[in-house]
């Protein structure tokens, strides 16, 4: 069998309705080249399985869990792309997303890792904003043009086989946060080199009680101690009087804007400021 042009790798666990949604996006795929799609269940205890069967996608299951990074091993490991590209669970791709990153590849061979651009779409109650804060979710947005980027987002990001076995595995002992931003730093730092590809976009979802201002606070709050405790560990964080003064600046922002946004914003704040009286 001739191997794929890009293999697309889908790690998840319990989520299995963000991740039909996923899966028939992807199944869609207009890319005339051969692909793959490899669904990497971390020890999910719900539908997961009968979703992946009724996509045609391959079911690998972890056993016992090992976490995000894990499985993006895994999932490497048991494809065969030149190319492999990783989604979160909870997406969708329009049907140039795949062609994108293939064209995208051929273009740039220069390039070791790549990333697309990650628009929020909120499906359901989401809070109000006032248009000053970013979304409640990960987005990313490096303009019209494919560019030279010193990071891009784990929701839509992709590798050359090559350089994953030049470089080495996913650090798997990250969690919460910075998963794959250690590899994508130490690729860089060893000489690789990260593009973004303009036209290889999808959309990063929250729909039902997950678009829930309750939901997105408690996720803003445990992202924001994550991000804290990468920080610590790469020697980067601000003082615990800076994370202080971030935490009131959103409270401000909240109250001043009547912005219930503003309180996601205050509780990635602080969580982030919990972590760092937590370690003092």
């Amino acid at each position: 069998m001739r191997a794929p042009t890009v293999s697309v790798v889908v790690p998840t666990r319990n989520r299995a309705g963000y991740l039909e949604v996923a899966l028939a996006s992807l199944r869609a795929q207009d890319l005339a080249e051969e692909s793959e799609i490899v669904v990497v269940d971390d020890g999910s205890t719900d539908a997961t399985p009968d979703v992946v069967h009724r996509a045609g996608a391959r079911h690998v299951r972890l056993g016992p869990p090992g976490g995000l990074n894990a499985a993006r091993n895994i999932g490497v490991r048991e494809t065969r792309g030149s190319i492999v590209a990783f989604v979160d669970d909870d997406v969708w791709a329009p049907p140039g997303w795949l062609s994108a990153v293939a064209e995208g590849a051929a273009r740039h061979p220069e390039a070791d890792a790549f990333g697309g651009p990650i628009h929020a779409r909120i499906d359901g109650p989401a809070p109000r904003a006032c248009g000053r804060e970013k979304p409640p979710i990960t987005t990313l947005d490096l303009g019209e043009a494919d560019v030279e980027a010193a990071m891009v987002w784990g929701a839509n990001f992709a590798v050359r086989r090559e350089a994953f076995e030049r470089h080495g595995p996913f650090d798997e002992r990250l969690a919460g946060h910075g998963d794959e931003e250690e590899w994508l730093l130490g690729l860089r730092a060893a000489g690789g080199r990260i593009v973004y590809l303009a036209a290889a976009g999808l959309d990063h979802r929250r729909t039902g009680e997950d678009s829930r201002l309750r939901s997105l606070t408690r996720a803003a709050y445990h992202r924001g101690r994550a991000a804290r405790r990468t920080d610590a560990r790469r020697g980067v964080a601000p003082s615990t009087a800076r994370e202080a003064r971030n935490v009131a600046g959103a409270g401000w922002h909240a109250i001043r804007r009547a912005c219930p946004q503003g309180i996601v914003m205050g509780a990635h704040s602080a969580g982030r400021l919990a972590e760092a009286v937590r370690r003092s």
